[in-house]
């Protein structure tokens, strides 16, 4: 009996293997279409192995119990060698496929117009992920077809043209991604019409005309991004449909008036709100500052004009990761609605009165009209503004000087009289001393500037600019140009003033990027369709006058792939100059580090990924390398910031903001006079940060780029741009956690926002040690910009190491220099030719040296000649 039991269970066991071998194997009809979808796309075997059968054997095939495929995934596929001389958009064998649910071919090349016959053919598809596939052409006037599909992922492809009518009937899609794009026309007006839609990214395209209202009836819709278009008119006025919008991204537009004030009655679920760049001008509609879950609130580049609300949530830990409110026309005091802010940018507003203590220590102050901050505003400018709002001005906290009556009006006269004459007696006697030595003097100067001049001119720096006539040769600033005089005719396109009238719409609010120190950028369109930016100069200084002759020299003498395209000028305004620059869609670091994406961070926070960072640092280095090293003589940024890097539409750096660039003094050594004169005129930490115009030297490059890493491993915005005694007090927070032994303590620093594995933590590691020896005290012991690129090239061989290599390093010293880091990233020592004066020998050394009392001596335990490559090249990165 037990016999029995035992035969009967077994062939039960047998019959269902069967079965279940029988449902997966793929039906011939589909098969042979499957293999035919391999040829044309040039598969590898590897993944689609011709002998096996596509349900058992194919990675990302998936089929149901009949054998018909029902899910296809080739993102990330690799095309055979022979598939990749001719990639094409080839697969017609899918209409094949009569059962298939999802086709995903995400970061797989797709090169050509989507298929005509992909908007009817797939009845039975509903998810359709195409992002990344170098589609081009437009989009199919026909998708009825696809009434199914509920996910349409198009982004990041060169997809033009317009929005089809026929895609608002699609009723059951959920998901509708088209950002990235060169799409162009309006948005359907009948967009509302899709009422299952929960995410609608239209971004980074090139969409016109107004937001249409039906947005409003999107009452599913989770997540909305028009951000980076060229929309205009105003907000929509009913969004009340909205109840369950978490995500509002608006930035970039042309968008012009004030926000409804019930604009955020119903909004209650909102997380992250993104203004920035929109054209909104009045006050913010008050719910705002009380939305419960908010995570993001950028405002910055408005003309928002208001105070801030006194109020608090009433907990006294930060609830809100990030407010940028910079570049607008708030006022008034500091209020307790900042406690509830972790990152606080309010620069370029107008407040008054003292920073009070529960204003975050990483707060970005500048441009205001606050007491104790530097860099604010002047006196003229804040009274002025607040005399237009009907509002007294508190005179940055200074009282005015009581008058005092003169005891006699006979001795004031006397003692003017007394104090004329020794001052006159005085005075002569300098001139009859000092006249001899200034003529002298300036005879010696004016030969060595000659020979200089023509030294200069024989080696060819400038580069090709031809003659002028007399009208039209500008004379340089005090920068680059050291003295010389500069033919700008050739120097880009000389634009006429009313063509930079039509391109920026007669310089409207809505088109002001931000305020900057020398002038105001405008966002503009030329007739050619081409974006722009184009800087505003008033020349009521002579401050203003020298830094626009500084750029037209930079940009008439140098070029490279990681500085800012230069478009052209416009020079025939008497009161106002122009300058014009290619436009770039990321806009810069402080815009870009926190944004939108697809997915959400444990907090809610949404940042660029640390693969996208380290390709900034590195773009930003070797920006910083050109004008250190490949120029001759030196050049110094002198304003090297989170502003200055500029990021097209791919994250690649563009160096900007060269209005204060100039040579480097004496080749980065000073005289010993100059020295021991800043020696007694000012304290150690003044002297080892080189900011003033009298010391620009390419260390100082160097040290407000290792601000920037920071910034970047941190996620905390205004590093770069805080004033010294703040940066110090941040310092000796971040510091104790960057460690040459372990690469533990850098978690504790890390932006929480961040996902990284062991990997990508070495790299962090290795960034932190790099950031640390830029950040040395001593300008002389920072390595040179394009030993930190050959770091930032090869990460994980900074912190990498081969025991052998690192006990001899151990036992060598660093003051031999003969570190394996050094072999691996050139010597970090500099010969007298080097820009810099002598340093050190290892990034790693100088780390440890900052770790330790009396800076950077004896040797380091860790050296760096593990032969391990890195994960990736410059390329790659």
């Amino acid at each position: 009996m037990v016999d029995q039991k035992k035969t009967i269970l077994l062939v039960f066991i047998l019959l269902l293997l069967e079965s279940t071998f029988e449902q997966q194997t793929t039906s011939p009809v589909e098969k042979s279409a499957l293999l035919v979808l391999r040829s044309s796309l040039g598969l590898r075997g590897r993944d689609w192995p011709v002998k096996g059968d596509p349900c058992l054997n194919w990675n990302g095939v998936t089929c149901d119990g009949n054998g018909s495929v029902i899910h296809i995934n080739i993102s990330g596929f690799r095309r055979t060698r022979i598939g990749n001389q001719n990639p094409q958009f080839s697969v017609d064998s899918l209409l094949n496929l009569t059962r298939l649910v999802s086709f995903n071919a995400s970061r797989f090349s797709l090169p050509g117009p989507i298929p005509v016959w992909l908007g009817s053919g797939l009845l039975t598809l509903q998810v359709l992920d195409l992002s990344s596939c170098s589609i081009t052409g437009s989009l199919p006037a026909n998708l009825s077809g696809l009434s199914r599909l509920t996910v349409f992922d198009l982004s990041k492809n060169s997809i033009s043209g317009s929005i089809p009518l026929s895609l608002t009937s699609l009723q059951n899609l959920s998901v509708l991604d088209l950002s990235s794009n060169l799409v162009q026309g309006l948005i359907p007006a009948s967009i509302g019409a899709i009422s299952n839609l929960q995410r609608l990214n239209l971004s980074r395209n090139r969409l016109s005309s107004s937001i249409p209202q039906s947005l409003g009836d999107l009452s599913a819709l989770v997540d909305l991004d028009l951000s980076f278009n060229d929309l205009s008119g105003s907000a929509p006025t009913d969004l009340k449909g909205l109840r369950n919008l978490q995500t509002l991204v608006l930035a970039g537009n042309r968008l012009s008036g004030s926000l409804p004030p019930d604009l955020f009655g119903f909004l209650s679920k909102l997380q992250i709100v993104d203004f920035r760049g929109s054209g909104f001008i009045g006050a913010l509609p008050p719910r705002l500052w009380s939305l419960p879950d908010l995570k993001i609130l950028d405002l910055s580049g408005n003309q928002f004009s208001d105070s801030l609300p006194n109020t608090t949530t009433g907990s006294s830990d930060p609830t809100v990761s990030l407010l940028n409110i910079s570049g607008n026309m708030f006022y008034g005091n500091l209020t307790l609605l900042l406690k509830r802010f972790r990152v606080v940018d309010l620069s370029r507003n107008y407040f008054e009165g003292k920073v009070p203590d529960f204003v975050p220590t990483n707060a970005s102050l500048s441009n205001n009209c606050l007491q104790g901050p530097t860099n604010q505003r002047e006196l003229s400018d804040c009274t002025s503004f607040y005399s237009k709002k009907g509002l007294a001005f508190d005179n940055f906290g200074q009282e005015p000087e009581p008058k005092r009556e003169p005891k006699s009006t006979w001795l004031s006269h006397r003692t003017i009289v007394i104090i004329a004459a020794v001052g006159g007696s005085i005075l002569v006697m300098l001139i009859l001393i000092l006249l001899p030595i200034t003529v002298s003097f300036c005879v010696r100067r004016r030969n060595r500037s000659s020979t200089t001049s023509s030294t200069h001119h024989r080696r060819g720096r400038h580069n090709g600019v031809g003659p002028l006539p007399p009208d039209e040769t500008l004379p340089s600033g005090r920068g680059v140009a050291g003295g010389v005089s500069i033919n700008f005719a050739s120097l880009g396109t000389s634009f006429t003033y009313q063509q930079l009238l039509n391109a920026t719409k007669e310089f409207r609010d809505s088109n002001l990027i931000k305020r900057g120190k020398s002038g105001d950028l405008f966002k503009g369109v030329l007739e050619t369709g081409v974006q722009v930016v184009v800087k505003r100069i008033r020349l009521e200084s002579m401050k203003n006058s020298e830094t626009y002759l500084t750029e037209l020299d930079f940009f008439s003498r140098f070029a490279h792939p990681r500085i800012v395209p230069f478009v052209g000028k416009c020079l025939e305004s008497a009161s106002h100059k122009f300058l014009v620059y290619k436009y770039m869609p990321n806009m810069d670091l402080p815009s870009s580090l926190f944004y939108k994406s697809n997915s959400l961070v444990d907090d809610g926070l949404k940042s660029l990924d640390w693969i996208t960072r380290l390709k900034i640092a590195l773009g930003a280095a070797e920006g910083l390398a050109y004008l250190h090293h490949d120029c001759s003589p030196s050049i110094v940024h002198r304003d090297v910031q989170a502003s200055s890097i500029l990021l097209d539409d791919k994250f690649e750096v563009r160096l900007g903001s060269f209005s204060r660039a100039c040579h480097q003094e004496n080749s980065g050594r000073p005289r010993k006079i100059a020295r021991l004169l800043r020696l007694s005129q000012s304290s150690s930490s003044q002297e080892s940060v080189p900011g003033s115009p009298a010391t620009a030297t390419c260390a100082y490059d160097v040290y407000c780029f290792g601000k920037i890493l920071l910034e970047l491993i941190t996620g905390k915005l205004g590093i770069s741009s805080c004033e010294e005694t703040q940066f110090k007090k941040m310092l000796a927070e971040i510091m104790p956690h960057i460690s040459s032994q372990e690469k533990e303590p850098v978690t504790n620093i890390l932006d929480q926002s961040l996902l990284v594995d062991e990997d990508l933590l070495e790299e962090v590691w290795a960034m932190a040690i790099v950031a640390r020896s830029c950040l040395n005290p001593k300008p002389t012991r920072r390595p040179l910009m394009r030993h930190i690129v050959q770091a930032l090239e090869n990460p994980l061989r900074v912190v990498r190491e081969d025991s052998s290599e690192s006990e001899r390093f151990r036992t060598t010293g660093s003051s031999r220099g003969s570190s394996s880091s050094g072999r691996v990233f050139g010597s970090w020592r500099q010969s007298l030719s080097d820009p810099v004066a002598a340093g050190t020998s290892s990034l790693l050394s100088q780390a440890e040296g900052l770790a330790r009392p009396g800076g950077v001596t004896g040797s380091s335990t860790r050296g760096s000649s593990r032969g391990a490559s890195s994960r990736r090249s410059t390329k790659d990165v």
